[in-house]
């Protein structure tokens, strides 16, 4: 490794994540875009202003949108843990709406929804989610969108390798 990859690697390994692993690994070809997304990544799975449930329901509708089987295997188990429910969960893998969500649910998951498939948002979903998580929170929840989204295109075209998990394989 270079002097900047290896810097980039240990900023990883001692954050929260603890290790170099999924998209960290083919991003480390580039070193300051590294950086700066595990910088940005860290912010929105940690801290985001709408809270870890509803980043990890985010993160799940993105791993669903892109067919990534590393982003389900890591977040599936992680959001259950912190509270999405598993009938949520299961209907996301099976492209459904989910029929039963709280209200922030509801409107996380339409959010996001909408934002992958038609690129937009309708002005009534916006609203909602405003009216719950604020502007901060809106333009976090658009931020997890797009970096999740990010990740994604990077472990599918890196064919990163899906690591054992608890959670059941996104099915085709």
């Amino acid at each position: 490794m270079t002097d900047a990859q290896r810097s980039a690697a240990e900023a990883v390994i001692n954050g929260p994540r603890g290790a170099l692993y999924g998209p960290f690994v083919p991003l480390l070809r580039s070193p300051e875009l590294l950086e700066n997304a595990q910088r940005m990544g860290e912010y929105l799975r940690y801290r985001s202003a709408i809270g870890v449930r509803l980043s990890e329901l985010a993160i799940l509708v993105t791993a669903r949108q892109w067919n990534q089987g590393v982003e389900w295997a890591i977040h599936a188990p992680i959001a259950a843990q912190v509270g999405v429910p598993q009938g949520v969960i299961n209907a996301i893998a099976r492209r459904e709406r989910p029929e039963y969500m709280l209200v922030d649910e509801s409107v996380v998951h339409d959010f996001c929804i909408e934002l992958h498939q038609n690129k937009a948002v309708s002005d009534r979903t916006y609203a909602d989610a405003l009216a719950l998580f604020g502007e901060q929170g809106v333009v976090d929840l658009m931020g997890l969108n797009g970096y999740y989204t990010f990740l994604a295109m990077v472990m599918n075209t890196a064919r990163t390798e899906v690591p054992v998990s608890s959670a059941a394989p996104l099915p085709d």
